[in-house]
């Protein structure tokens, strides 16, 4: 085996730890074969075994080199290729024997796993201030967020009285209307800005003014690849300006495997930080366990959100650490999550028909509403609370939103990497 995993050792500084252990996978299941149908298997497997994979070029490299195009571009392709740091990112699908074919040239830079990432209100508005944003007539009016999910459905609550879903892009299906065939993303869109119309007003996001723009990147089973992912958040910073995006919200991730210096979308998610745009991440759902904080939310500079429960009361006496929730430290060794908002048991928008629709029948809630769990669904209400301070100080960098966000988080009492800075406390945020 260390013979044939040879051109995988030569090279570990080009492929990332993902795709090393894809790789070196393709030969170690074979070890208890005779000789001869394993030296067969792993010679077609090697040939002809396709891998999802991001091919980074470096700086100086052109990206229509003809030696490399054939290998890495096409044309079905181009819309997902970035530039990072002034080298071109490509998702492809190759062989072993491509890659290692395509690791002899001093152009490429690295090669990532196009991994699979996954997605990951009652009483909850008012358990983080949004009461007092809503008497001094803040409801995230002008300010649009960026939902990078499966989809979203045109809920009444987003498009009664108007249409607040501004804009849709589709990474999956290439369909050009709002659509979501899981859900997911239906019910945090609700999270953050829906009005309550179905409800009389019960069910009402803090941001229930707040635009919306759906940015489809997982499947109706509610997985994606990474590359998809790192396309869409992409696409928000080209369409930045366009569309008044002031927020990502991110309710998806992966299990994190590297450090955030070598996660490509950690590096796409800091770019858009830096243009201007705040980016709230889940923690993830693999609580109560310490070091379980999911990419990307082991990035250091973004917004990492992990989950509370507030008992479904106003008084905040009673509310605890979600169990499911996220802990740090992080894979870097940093403390996470920066906040938590609400997270259980969190009643939303219903997308009828949707994968999960069908399969939980029992988590309706009326005709419209659904109800869910996970930081999931306390990211979206963190979203919410940013554009709420964004309408009230509009001129926040996202360095300036995080630290004031943290520096008036109410102090649950847990420790700081299962609560991060507590549960976000709007009204004395407002009035800083």
């Amino acid at each position: 085996m260390f013979s044939e995993i040879k051109w995988i050792r030569e090279n570990i500084s080009k492929l990332d730890k993902p795709l090393r252990n894809e790789l070196i996978d393709c030969y170690r299941y074979t070890q208890v074969m005779p000789c001869f149908l394993r030296r067969m298997l792993n010679y077609l497997k090697y040939s002809y075994k396709p891998i999802n994979v991001i091919v980074r070029l470096t700086e100086d490299c052109c990206p229509n080199d003809k030696r490399l195009s054939s290998n890495i571009m096409n044309e079905k392709r181009s819309e997902k290729s970035i530039k990072l740091n002034g080298m071109y990112c490509y998702p492809a699908k190759l062989s072993p024997k491509k890659i290692a074919q395509l690791l002899k040239y001093e152009e490429i830079k690295a090669i990532h796993l196009d991994r699979e990432v996954k997605a990951l209100l009652d009483n909850a508005s008012s358990t983080v201030g949004a009461n007092y944003a809503w008497k001094n007539s803040k409801t995230g009016k002008g300010i649009t967020v960026a939902v990078i999910d499966t989809g979203i459905y045109p809920h009444k609550d987003l498009v009664f009285p108007q249409n607040r879903i501004t804009a849709f892009k589709d990474f999956v299906n290439n369909k050009t209307s709002p659509y979501d065939d899981n859900g997911h993303g239906t019910h945090v869109a609700g999270d953050i800005c829906g009005n309550g119309y179905s409800s009389n007003g019960l069910y009402k996001a803090p941001a229930n003014e707040s635009s919306v723009v759906g940015v489809k990147v997982l499947n109706k089973q509610g997985s994606g690849k990474l590359s998809d992912v790192i396309a869409g958040v992409q696409w928000c910073i080209n369409n930045k300006d366009k569309y008044k995006i002031r927020i990502i919200n991110l309710s998806v991730g992966s299990k994190a495997v590297s450090s955030y210096k070598d996660d490509l979308l950690c590096e796409t998610l800091e770019k858009a930080w830096e243009k201007g745009i705040v980016v709230c991440a889940a923690a993830g759902n693999e609580g109560p366990e310490n070091g379980t904080i999911s990419s990307p939310g082991i990035d250091p500079r973004i917004i990492t959100v992990g989950a509370c429960d507030d008992k479904n009361t106003l008084s905040r006496r009673d509310d605890k650490i979600a169990s499911f929730s996220s802990r740090g430290l992080t894979i870097d060794g940093l403390s996470k999550p920066d906040v938590v908002c609400p997270g259980t048991d969190i009643v939303s928008l219903r997308a009828p028909k949707s994968y999960f629709d069908k399969q939980i029948k029992e988590s309706r809630v009326a005709d419209s509403y659904t109800s869910m769990s996970g930081t999931s669904m306390a990211t979206p209400i963190c979203s919410g609370i940013v554009a709420l301070i964004l309408e009230a100080k509009p001129s926040l960098s996202p360095d300036e939103v995080k630290k004031l966000l943290t520096a008036t988080s109410w102090n649950m009492g847990f420790s700081r990497n299962a609560q991060g800075a507590g549960c976000p406390d709007l009204e004395k945020a407002l009035q800083a």
